[in-house]
Formats: C-alpha cells, sequence, structure tokens
C-alpha cells in the first residue's frame, strides 16, 4: 500500500509538471503568489488541465483495455493496435465523417465503438477456427487483420479526399485538446473502474471456456463485457486524440513480470502505469523539439516496437 502511495505521488507530481510545459509560459511561483495574469489563466484552464487530465484518463483506460484483451485471448502479445481494434475505431471515424459529419461527439464515439465491437470479435473468431501452433501468430493474424481494415480506411478516405481528416485521428496528439472536447473520456475512468469490479470474472474467463463453465461462470456475458470495455474505451480514445499504439503491451507485461498475475490486485497498478507512460511520453514529446511537438503516438510507437521486439527475441531465446 505504500508504495501505491508513492507511485500516485509520484505521478502527480508529473501531472504537476505537465501543466507547466509547453508553447505558453505558465510559472509555477506567479501563480502561487497570486501574479498570474488572464491569458495564464486562460491558457491553464483551457488547455492545460483538460490536456493532463485526457493524458491520464486514455493512458489509464488503453492499459486496461489491453489487460482485458490478453486475458480474453489469453496471449500476451495481444492489445488493441495489434488484434485490430483501433483500426476498426478509425474506419468508424471514417464512417461518420463520410455519412454524417455533423454528429455530436458522443455519438462518433458510439458508432467508432460499434466497429471497434466488430473488429475485436471478428480478431477473436478468427483466432477460434485457425490453429495457432505459437503465441506469436495470435498477434500476427492481429496485425493483419487491422493491415486490411486499415487499407479500406485508406481507400476510401482517399477516394472521398479526406486524408488530411484521417491523420487527425491517427496520430495520436493530445495538442488540439481543450476543454469541452475531452469529457468523453470520463467514460473511459467508468469503464476502468467497471472492469475493476469485475476483475476476478475476467481472471477466471482467461483460463479458458470449460475451466469458467464448470466453475458457474457465464463464459460468453464476461466476453461480451470485456468486449464492451474494450471498444468503448478505444472508442472514446480515438475519437479524443487518435490512436495510442502497444500501451497495452507494454503496460501489463511490466505490471505482470513485477507483481503476477492476479487481475484484482494488479488492475490499479495498471491503470497508474499506464497514465504514468503517457504522460511522460507527452512532456519528453513536448521538451525534446521545443517549441514543436512530437505526437504521444509516435513516441509509443518507438518505445511499444522496441518492447515488442524484445518479447519476441526472449521468447525465442528461451525456446532454443
Amino acid at each position: 500500500m505504500k508504495l501505491f502511495v508513492i507511485a500516485l505521488l509520484a505521478t502527480t507530481a508529473l501531472a504537476v509538471a505537465s501543466l507547466f510545459v509547453g508553447v505558453s509560459e505558465i510559472s509555477f511561483f506567479a501563480l502561487l503568489s497570486g501574479e498570474s495574469n488572464e491569458k495564464m489563466l486562460l491558457v491553464l484552464g483551457e488547455s492545460r488541465i483538460p490536456r493532463t487530465a485526457a493524458l491520464i484518463l486514455a493512458g489509464a483506460g488503453m492499459a486496461v483495455a489491453g489487460t482485458i484483451m490478453q486475458l480474453l485471448s489469453r496471449n500476451r502479445f495481444v492489445e488493441p493496435s495489434t488484434a485490430g481494434t483501433v483500426e476498426s475505431a478509425s474506419l468508424g471515424m471514417l464512417a461518420v465523417l463520410l455519412l454524417a459529419p455533423d454528429l455530436p461527439v458522443m455519438m462518433k464515439m458510439l458508432v467508432a465503438a460499434l466497429f471497434a465491437l466488430a473488429g475485436t470479435a471478428l480478431f477473436l473468431g478468427i483466432l477460434r477456427r485457425v490453429p495457432l501452433r505459437s503465441p506469436v501468430l495470435v498477434p500476427l493474424v492481429g496485425l493483419m487483420l487491422g493491415g486490411v481494415i486499415n487499407a479500406c480506411t485508406t481507400f476510401f478516405a482517399y477516394r472521398y479526399d479526406l486524408m488530411q481528416a484521417m491523420g487527425a485521428w491517427t496520430s495520436g496528439d493530445f495538442s488540439a485538446v481543450l476543454r469541452g472536447r475531452y469529457e468523453v473520456l470520463w467514460l473511459a475512468l467508468a469503464l476502468t473502474a467497471a472492469a475493476y469490479f469485475a476483475a476476478d470474472r475476467f481472471t477466471v474467463a482467461g483460463m479458458g471456456k470449460d475451466f469458467s463453465t464448470n466453475l458457474g461462470l457465464d463464459y460468453r456475458k464476461v466476453v461480451a463485457l470485456g468486449l464492451l470495455i474494450v471498444s468503448m474505451v478505444t472508442a472514446s480514445v480515438v475519437v479524443t486524440a487518435g490512436i495510442l499504439p502497444f500501451i497495452g503491451l507494454i503496460v501489463p507485461n511490466l505490471v505482470s513480470m513485477a507483481m503476477g498475475d492476479r487481475l484484482r490486485h494488479t488492475l490499479p497498478w495498471v491503470a497508474l502505469s499506464g497514465a504514468v507512460l503517457v504522460l511522460l511520453c507527452d512532456t519528453i514529446g513536448r521538451v525534446i523539439n521545443a517549441p514543436y511537438e512530437i505526437p504521444v503516438g509516435s513516441m509509443l510507437g518507438i518505445i511499444g516496437s522496441i518492447f515488442f521486439l524484445s518479447m519476441l527475441l526472449r521468447r525465442r531465446s528461451r525456446a532454443a
């Protein structure tokens, strides 16, 4: 418990630091002394606080979504960006842009969630029908499925001259997050809390359908709940900031290595670590090439690719 409190305080310190990093200068001491001007308060209230809140909510939500997907698929290499989930949500966003561009943000999120739900269900359906001799093949199936969906999205975006709009929600960039444009992410927080209350059921479901049924668990309902949480969280993040790859791969595996696989115990750590990772990547992206920004999605793509390859190589060395 003490260790978790220390980690929570460190996360809070990182979040506070995020408030004062950016092109517009905001002085911490000026705020404390009451000498802040109107512009400083405007930037803080309209941009920095919403951005920091969005970073925390998105990171925690995507990390928990990755954990649930790994349990349902029983594979450590699976997460929304390696299972076609985020690509399906992007296809849903494109469908909204083509057919009903004036829909409110919440409706766009629901449409994207339906597409993400369908894509994730298709991925799990393929896994049940394809004989997979190696766990490494599971994310490869997901990456191929995501590639097909992304190709369809790119085709229609190019056909209707929407490539630039599509790039806006696939880059994983929080620079455009303002007050009034991130509130849908609070739904991700509610779903993360729901995942915690259902943690024991997800743990049992992760042991397989037959084992779960013998223990009296309704396996199909638990899987449906997991898919709903994953799709809604993914859609809310894609609608707000775009694709954030590999969070659900990096964080659950690191937490599992350090603390084991008891979901009710590890889920708060997963959420906290996901928030820390996104906060850290965003802060580095704002500092490393100031006054320009490197999108969080690009930073996560580099870190996640290295981590993914290291997992593959380590598994290969153990098998040898």
